[in-house]
């Protein structure tokens, strides 16, 4: 293990002895935000010490077969106890490099996930539709809910926008890396010809604050309008002002919820999309100042980005951030996504492991 990671290491370890110390003054529990800063870092920290707890542990035993190899009698044994620890050793420092990394704040929130049609007219609305059905299905297969914030229904059955909540366990970290250009070859269901169309949509997934006050959005910076819901909801939702919509004046930031005949309910889940949005927004912008110095080819977080491809006629599905084609894109718009999410998320910490090495030096 580089020497630089060993003293990192041991200073998280120093870290955690004073975060012990700390949780143990009866007293610590008289500011509440502190206690709970200190019992966040407390449990970030425990499994990376652990870890290395278990690695001083192999350390030890290899320094201890090494030096009863100078025994003849316990030479083979020895030898072999040095080859056990070794391996331990290895695979000790490949985990713990992968939890010195930096952690997504985000990865444990929920989400709002964003689709919207762009070109390829009626059939990119269809694609949309598609793309819904697709994250629907595999949010089903991990268990999370998903919930309808505000859809814009095309002409023939698909959509010009729509977004969901998604809740659930880890629901960000596996899902945050779609964001970006998704593109559909196929022949449409309104081609005569048999002719191939190529359209595309655009995905954003953003994480939801967990409150509001997590962005400050200023009462005077934004405009809230009422109107009548459009679409499916009964009589009741078209009859009265219940749907939402909410301008944040500086970013010109649009957002609309119309899904609830509450308009109390739908301008808090309007607000939520708002503070989502604003702090996307902030974090792209970030994102893109830290390029210039390093290029994140998954995290750019660019929606401009073409990132996928789905080819119908040859049955393909094209993630083109880490070169990587399925030809499954059946079970793949049926929600079977893990081998993309986790592809990702490998390449991903993959880059992350080259940063830290460069950050830490040799």
């Amino acid at each position: 293990m580089k020497p630089t990671i060993l003293l990192k290491l041991e200073q998280l370890a120093s870290r955690l002895s004073e975060i012990d110390r700390a949780l143990s003054d009866p007293h610590v529990v008289d500011d509440l935000d502190q206690y709970r800063k200190l019992t966040r870092e407390h449990a970030d920290l425990s499994p990376v010490i652990a870890k290395f707890q278990e690695f001083r542990r192999a350390l030890s035993d290899s320094d201890t077969a090494r030096s009863l190899q100078a025994d003849p009698d316990m030479r083979e044994f020895a030898s072999e106890e040095l080859e056990s620890a070794k391996a331990r050793m290895e695979d000790l420092e490949g985990e713990l490099q992968l939890l010195l990394l930096p952690r997504d704040p985000n990865d444990n929130r929920n989400l709002f996930l964003e689709i919207r049609a762009g070109t390829g007219g009626d059939e990119s609305g269809l694609f949309t539709r598609d793309l819904l059905r697709m994250y629907t299905r595999f949010a089903e297969r991990e268990g999370w809910r998903v919930e309808t914030v505000s859809e814009s229904p095309s002409e023939i059955g698909g959509y010009k926008e729509v977004i969901v909540r998604i809740a659930g366990d880890g629901a960000y970290s596996r899902l945050k890396f779609e964001s970006g250009g998704h593109r559909v070859q196929r022949v449409p269901a309104t081609e005569t010809q048999g002719r191939i169309h190529t359209s595309a949509c655009t995905v954003a997934v953003l994480p939801e604050p967990d409150e509001v006050s997590d962005v400050e959005i200023r009462p005077d910076e934004i405009r809230i309008d009422t109107f009548r819901a459009s679409g499916a909801g009964g009589q009741h939702i078209n009859k009265t002002d219940s749907a939402v919509r909410i301008t944040h004046l500086p970013t010109g930031i649009v957002v609309e919820c119309q899904d609830d005949r509450s308009q109390h309910k739908n301008k808090a889940q309007a607000m939520k999309v708002l503070a989502a949005r604003i702090k996307d927004k902030q974090v792209r912008e970030q994102q893109a100042s830290e390029a210039a110095t390093r290029k994140s080819l998954i995290g750019s977080g660019d929606r401009s980005e073409r990132v996928r491809t789905y080819n119908f006629p040859q049955g393909r599905v094209t993630d083109h951030r880490i070169n990587l084609t399925l030809y499954k894109i059946d079970a793949i718009m049926d929600g079977d996504l893990t081998e993309l999410t986790s592809a990702l998320m490998s390449e991903y910490q993959a880059e992350q492991l080259a940063s830290l090495a460069e950050d830490l030096g040799p």
